[in-house]
């Protein structure tokens, strides 16, 4: 490696591992390296309240349907008749969108019944599969099969259902199907597809009750499926291990410190840290950040908004007797959302240091970024990124896309679309945050995949070529998996990352490397469906590139 070389390598090594805690709304302009604001749409005519990636490199997004028009209309005449609706019963403007991420167009879609607080996931063929909602979506399944030409849209199933879904949370198995838990007053679970055709397909789980307190605090449960089969579930301030085939809880694991809840509505959030095939064990931690005081929302309620929780937690579900060990976040936030970025990092992005979710019970919004590095040590884990030039507040959301960036939206915290006269208007912009590695200073190691195997089976071998103009060594590559997340209510369901096990590098033209990787081994650890495959090299990612694990 030449000496300029290295001197480049080491001056990036040292930009990536900064983490100067200055509160970043005093930062000057960004130059990258804590990432960077693009605005794409002033308005897309709806509030992105529920996001999801299909594999088409589409990002559908929708709203409510029980708050009145949008502002956008359905095409050619079509309207929307539902004598059912609580606003109104003909409704010719749009409540969900259709974004395509390559070319930065969008177009309405049509979704007849309500889907407001409603959950989602993706079956391993990659039709969405969207859950819930309220008044006379509560029992409704929607489908949105991807297509080529410009005419797929919702298709509903009314009263699919066995109970109410409305704030329920969905984790898709090792089997294809999907387990749907919890929602207002629902403390069981049932199945997509059903698993019979009555109420013998519902099952109750005495947790979800036992954690409701009289702000409820215990909706949009966190679901974590766990590479033995089992799933994770934490409402409030507990969490369980749950064998959802013999509806069997086989643990309990210790309270999160501090006794203070962090689901709906004191909304902090959670993700599944990276699963990593290459080590002898796959470990299996779970991180918890954010949230709001028990008391957040009735003091909101009455116009005292108290100061969110700056706490995470992360537990390590792959040990015998796991504790959890806290950290502190650099500002406190409720409303947050937590990604996984290609390089394993979190990013905790949106929301507010004081309040809770609820109509206009958030205050003091959060508008800087906060990555989280996981190789770091503890006290230089968190660094701020760059500001947004938007508050996000409830009713937001956002989602990682195959290019690296990511896709922020919503914000509206009213009963209805309000505009003017208020501290928080509705807003319905879209923006991208650049994250640091997508910053050009990092373009000589930034690998770029010129082919892969479009399908990779359990436990076999497969390949991929990339190029990058300075390869170091294969040390510092890996090759990672990222399902694309169902995101609303600061929680990314579904979202998991499997680092594949690297078999080896052949270099194989100039500046352009083949590399062998084995697929994940269980559809415990990757369950089948696409992927957002990445090469990571030096901390900076490819642009990802959609495969099939089956």
């Amino acid at each position: 490696m030449s000496t300029n070389m290295i001197t480049f390598f080491l001056t990036l090594v040292s930009s990536i591992v900064s983490n100067t805690l200055v509160f970043c709304q005093t930062l000057p302009p960004s130059t990258g390296r804590q990432g960077e604001w693009h605005l794409l749409h002033a308005s897309i005519g709806i509030s992105a309240m529920h996001m999801q990636v299909l594999h088409d490199n589409k990002l559908i997004m929708f709203d409510r349907t029980d708050f009145g028009q949008s502002n956008l209309s359905l095409p050619n005449g079509l309207c929307r008749y539902d004598s059912q609706d609580t606003a109104l019963e003909i409704d010719c403007t749009a409540h969900s969108v259709l974004y395509d991420i390559d070319t930065n167009t969008f177009r309405p879609l049509m979704v007849q019944t309500d889907t407001w607080c409603s959950s989602g996931a993706v079956l391993p063929n990659g039709t969405f599969i969207q859950i819930g909602g309220f008044n006379d979506g509560d029992h409704v399944v929607r489908s949105f099969t991807p297509c080529i030409d410009e005419y797929c849209d919702w298709i509903e199933f009314p009263n699919y259902l066995i109970e109410r879904r409305w704030y329920a949370s969905n984790q898709i198995l090792p089997n294809g199907r999907i387990i749907i838990v919890g929602g207002r007053r629902q403390f069981n679970y049932e199945f997509y597809p059903q698993m019979y055709s009555s109420s013998l397909g519902l099952f109750r789980l005495s947790f979800l009750a036992e954690t409701s307190d009289q702000s409820e605090n215990n909706l949009y449960p966190f679901l974590h499926l766990l590479p033995d089969g089992n799933l994770f579930i934490f409402a409030n301030t507990r969490s369980i291990l749950l064998d959802y085939n013999n509806n069997r809880v086989l643990k309990e694991y210790p309270r999160i410190p501090g006794n203070d809840p962090r689901n709906y509505p004191s909304s902090g959030s959670s993700v599944l840290l990276p699963l990593d095939e290459n080590l002898p064990n796959v470990v299996a931690e779970i991180m918890v950040c954010g949230g709001a005081p028990q008391d957040g929302f009735s003091r909101a309620a009455h116009g005292s908004y108290g100061q969110a929780l700056s706490t995470c937690g992360r537990l390590n579900v792959s040990d015998e007797n796991p504790t959890w060990v806290m950290e502190d976040m650099p500002i406190a936030r409720v409303m947050g959302d937590m990604l996984l970025l290609p390089t394993g990092d979190v990013l905790i992005i949106n929301g507010a240091r004081q309040g809770t979710a609820g109509w206009e019970k958030g205050h003091a919004p959060v508008r800087a970024p906060v990555l989280y590095r996981l190789s770091q040590p503890p006290n230089r884990r968190f660094s701020f990124m760059t500001v947004s030039p938007k508050p996000r507040l409830y009713h937001s959301s956002a989602v990682l896309v195959p290019d690296g960036r990511v896709i922020v939206g919503g914000s509206n915290p009213h009963m209805y679309y309000n505009f003017t006269g208020v501290e928080f208007p509705t807003d319905l912009s879209l923006e991208a945050f650049s994250p640091p590695y997508l910053a050009e200073q990092y373009g000589v190691v930034r690998p770029r995949i010129l082919s892969r195997n479009e399908v990779l089976g359990y436990g076999e071998f497969s390949t991929l070529v990339f190029t990058v103009p300075e390869y170091l060594s294969i040390r510092f590559l890996s090759v990672r998996l990222i399902a694309p997340s169902f995101t609303t209510h600061s929680f990314s369901m579904n979202q998991r990352m499997v680092v594949l096990r690297l078999i080896g590098v052949t270099r194989v033209a100039p500046n352009t490397f083949e590399v062998t990787v084995r697929g994940p081994s269980t559809a415990e650890i990757a369950p089948q469906g696409y992927y957002m495959l990445f090469a990571v090299h030096a901390e900076i990612p490819s642009s990802g590139v959609w495969v099939k694990v089956q």
